[in-house]
């Protein structure tokens, strides 16, 4: 692909130096659909970013596209706070009916802003409402958000910083494999929660990620997250499930902890939850948990209708029919394996690890700095990809749940070539 050089004169004079993405994907970009973006010298692009999995159902699907321009040309109310509207209440009614129900899952809805840091920090501060406690037990390469709540329970010691403040209140435990299984699941853990010596202070809960996206796609086993379900219930403390990039279907099923059997205590969602890319969060809660007096937690922008329009669409679209969109899924994401596998071969000891689940994969290099060359590499021969991992040693792949088998085919050729090409 031969790619001219973009005028990027005002977002390099006058946007903040905090900007990353645009860096690595130099051009200006100016439409997109399905899997497909376009910069605006018409240079085409497959993407297996998915806006870092907010786009689960592709760019400007056509089904979300109409309902959307149908609610906005009948002057349907685009902003509400926490008023009731018709359509908050088509969301909810298709939710409970189509995700909550099916699954037997209890959960009141709580609808906390529009991002998924917004999901979070509700989710802490219910926590310790409802328990009277302070400290919040996270893991290690965790990631949960920006603002500070969220970035006192992640573990990317960059990101971290960025707060220019300490961050208390939380205490970190080693995921899954963190150790190389060199010792029994939760061990240190139970050992410090019941030594009165240990200096931890009882949590009020645990969060967890069931694949940690941006600490470099680390998959934890249903038996281990089963066993922290059963060491939370036995030790009092509320178990939080942060399903903002992993759930609405990219693992498979429509929460990534089904597989897994568990009913957490609290569920944060966001990301896909609107379906097009509309700011949207969810924060769920067992109702014995619904503590909050009204107005206590609230925000100005967490009555996005038109993401309650584009939700409601892509479950009623998606998700409606049982288990077609998590088999598809699961098929891709052998289509996926087969493809790492091939390039694990080929490249040898130059690949640590390759891991994922559904679709979202990641490929570990053991020279660290040389996923970020792959991803420089796919981005000149047409292809979108991320890294990930704390130091970006891992090549993340987040196509959407709507990619075609052959797009994704032509996808993982593009990355095959790429590696091949840094070698």
């Amino acid at each position: 692909m031969t790619i001219t050089q973009p005028d990027l004169s005002v977002f390099e004079t006058l946007e903040s130096e905090v900007r990353s993405y645009c860096r690595g994907w130099p051009t200006v970009f100016d439409r997109a659909q399905g899997s497909r973006m376009f910069d605006e010298d018409g240079h085409e692009y497959l993407d297996f970013f998915a806006g870092a999995g907010s786009l689960n159902y592709g760019h400007n699907n056509p089904v979300l596209k109409r309902a959307l321009i149908d609610y906005l040309e009948r002057d349907g109310v685009t902003h509400g706070l926490d008023m009731s509207t018709t359509a908050k209440r088509a969301f909810l009614e298709s939710f409970q009916n189509l995700i909550l129900r099916p699954r037997d899952l209890p959960y009141k809805v709580m609808f906390p802003g529009p991002t998924g840091t917004n999901a979070v920090e509700s989710a802490l501060k219910l926590a310790r409402k409802v328990k009277g406690r302070e400290s919040i037990v996270s893991f290690t390469n965790a990631f949960h958000g920006m603002s500070l709540g969220s970035l006192a329970v992640t573990g990317n010691a960059f990101k971290r910083a960025g707060a220019g403040i300490p961050l208390v209140h939380g205490t970190p435990m080693p995921f899954d494999h963190y150790l190389d299984d060199s010792m029994p699941d939760f061990l240190w853990f139970e050992r410090l929660l019941e030594d009165q010596g240990s200096g931890l202070n009882k949590p009020a809960a645990v969060i967890v990620e069931t694949v940690q996206g941006e600490g470099g796609i680390n998959v934890a086993r249903a038996e281990w997250l089963r066993s922290l379900a059963d060491l939370c219930r036995r030790q009092d403390m509320l178990l939080i499930v942060d399903d903002i990039q992993m759930g609405c279907g990219r693992t498979g099923a429509f929460f990534s902890f089904e597989e897994a059997g568990i009913v957490p205590d609290i569920v944060t969602v966001s990301k896909s939850i609107s379906g097009y890319g509309l700011p949207m969060s969810l924060c769920l809660f067992k109702p014995e948990l619904d503590v909050w007096e009204p107005g206590e937690h609230n925000g100005t922008f967490r009555g996005n209708n038109p993401a309650f329009v584009t939700a409601a669409a892509a479950l009623e679209t998606y998700w409606a029919d049982g288990s077609a969109m998590e088999k598809q899924t699961q098929a891709r994401g052998e289509q996926i394996e087969q493809a790492l596998v091939a390039i694990a071969d080929e490249n040898g000891d130059a690949i640590a690890e390759y891991r994922g689940r559904g679709l979202v994969w990641g490929i570990e290099f053991r020279d660290k700095p040389r996923a970020g060359a792959i991803a420089k590499r796919a981005f000149e021969l047409g292809l979108l990809i991320e890294t990930s991992g704390p130091e970006s040693e891992v090549v993340k792949l987040l196509p959407a749940l709507t990619i075609t088998a052959e797009e994704l085919d032509e996808g993982l050729r593009t990355l095959a070539r790429a590696v091949r090409e840094t070698a």
